[in-house]
């Protein structure tokens, strides 16, 4: 049988009244939520108060922390939240784990360099994409997720209602720009211009995570105009890792290994 919780005395609850006042004007809220439980805890465990109040304060800090890392994955637009212990290498042999570890911690993002992912569709581009900038959010980092396509509407639209500039501002201060999809569609009219601009601004004062499924020498397929598909080559391959993830779909040896787990017959060339 659960006793009944003991009625704080008068002053005892004057007190507790005044720390949750002075929480909310604080804006402490992990303290306003846990003082009492935290109090009592140190009671039993006969903690100093300078151990209780550092405990409850390391608290703050702590789920502090994690509001804000929510909050930079949120403010990030990721389609799904992919992370690096997810990857699994074994899958596509051909991607460098080390460098990727190293990746990982976040210098190439303090240096201003870029990483260009190279391949096929279903060789891991994406979600290793997604994970390296899912890192820099831990990191405290600012980032944005976008297709190429999904960036080219939003310029556009910008463009249509004289916004333009703040919105190619606001892609330019952002630390890590993830650029997924670059070769599966072909900008629009106006669209490759636009693009250009936000890579200029970026160019040496941001990183950026490319995603694409076209060789170098191809990417005239995206930006129609050779010299303009030159010179963002040029702006995007200049102090930028560029790792080949290859041809073979892991996704599609998945899909035909389930299929014939389950008795199906696979797919007729």
């Amino acid at each position: 049988m659960m006793s009944a919780r003991t009625t704080p005395s008068p002053k005892t609850a004057a007190l507790e009244a005044l720390i949750e006042a002075h929480a909310i004007e604080l804006k402490l809220p992990t303290v306003k939520a846990r003082f009492r439980a935290m109090a009592a805890e140190a009671t039993r465990e006969q903690q100093t108060p300078t151990a209780y109040l550092a405990a409850l304060l390391e608290a703050e800090v702590h789920e502090r922390s994690e509001r804000r890392e929510r909050r930079r994955l949120i403010d990030a637009r990721f389609p799904l939240l992919k992370r690096l212990e997810e990857f699994r290498f074994a899958d596509n042999p051909k991607i460098p784990q080390a460098t990727i570890a190293a990746l990982a911690e976040g210098t190439w993002i303090r240096d201003r360099e870029s990483i260009i992912l190279i391949g096929d569709s279903g060789t891991g581009k994406t979600h290793l994409a997604t994970a390296l900038a899912v890192c820099a959010c831990q990191q405290g980092r600012r980032v944005r997720f976008t297709t190429l396509a999904g960036l080219a509407n939003e310029l556009q639209e910008a463009e249509g209602k004289r916004e333009l500039s703040r919105v190619v501002g606001k892609y330019t201060r952002t630390e890590l720009l993830v650029l997924d999809e670059l070769g599966y569609l072909a900008l629009p009219d106006g669209a490759a211009e636009l693009i250009f601009q936000v890579l200029s601004e970026r160019n040496e004062r941001a990183s950026l995570i490319v995603t694409t499924n076209l060789p170098f020498g191809e990417w005239t397929k995206v930006f129609a105009d050779a010299r303009l598909a030159k010179a963002v080559v040029d702006r995007l391959t200049h102090r930028a890792h560029i790792i080949d993830t290859g041809t073979e779909s892991w996704r599609f040896r998945h899909g035909l290994e389930q299929r014939t787990k389950k008795g199906d017959r696979p797919p007729t060339k």
